[in-house]
């Protein structure tokens, strides 16, 4: 189970130093066995009472949209190791784990300068996150592109004859192949293979008597071939939807 932390912000009356160390004493008190960790932040620019007041409204809305990025990045996690069936393990930031990551958190100057008004370490913040949610949206997609393609073969390879690939189950002896003549092959239900071979000549003219052949049945259908003239290969498939047949080349 993750472990949960409170921020907690104390006013200081004096040192920092002296303040952290009551804190510490008090806790120990009252909770012997609940570890403290001080999250330090830098001095960073106040400002004006009006500009904290207006940031403060801004604060609102950014932690509402923050925290919401963070929930969807949880819930794609999820899902992606349900997915796969496998434990991605414990969530890190930047490589680091999360626990670590709070208890020594370290303010980055270098993204973030303790100079910079407040508004716009602010703001700066919202567009990172909003970038992470543009780039999670980007990557869902693709995955979700990806895994429709992985379906889309695995029905190929897996599925019935209606709409898995024929090519491995057909020979190139199977194929006939001239100046007039082609080989069609003709998915059949399993339970109409009786009308197929007493119909398939009489589909359209042209057709070789005898020239069905069956290659393979699974549970649900049959796969046969049909040599006829190359000329009336579309009015053959026609025909053979019309009866509940699918021929194709």
């Amino acid at each position: 189970m993750a472990s949960r932390y409170w921020i907690v912000s104390l006013p200081v009356q004096g040192f920092a130093a002296s303040i952290w160390s009551k804190l510490q004493e008090s806790v120990s008190r009252n909770a012997f066995d609940t570890p403290l960790y001080r999250f330090n932040t830098p001095d960073l620019r106040v400002g004006t009472l009006d500009s904290l007041l207006s940031l403060s409204d801004d604060l609102v809305k950014s932690n509402a949209f923050i925290e919401g990025v963070s929930h969807k990045i949880r819930r794609q996690i999820e899902e992606l190791e349900r997915a796969s069936g496998v434990d991605g393990g414990a969530l890190t930031v930047d490589g680091v784990p999360v626990d670590s990551y709070l208890t020594r958190f370290v303010w980055d100057e270098a993204k973030y300068p303790t100079m910079t008004p407040l508004k716009e370490i602010v703001d700066g913040i919202h567009v990172q996150v909003a970038k992470i949610e543009d780039d999670m949206k980007v990557r869902s997609a693709e995955y979700n592109n990806v895994r429709s393609q992985l379906n889309a073969i695995n029905r190929k390879q897996s599925g019935s004859l209606a709409v898995r690939d024929l090519s491995n189950l057909v020979k190139p002896d199977d194929i006939i192949t001239s100046e007039h003549l082609v080989t069609l092959l003709a998915v059949v239900p399993k339970y109409s293979q009786k009308d197929w071979l007493s119909s398939y000549e009489t589909l359209t003219t042209y057709v070789v008597p005898r020239s069905s052949k069956k290659l393979y049945e699974d549970n649900e259908y049959a796969l046969y071939t049909v040599t006829l003239f190359g000329k009336v290969a579309d009015n053959f498939k026609a025909s053979s939807r019309e009866k509940g047949f699918q021929a194709n080349s």
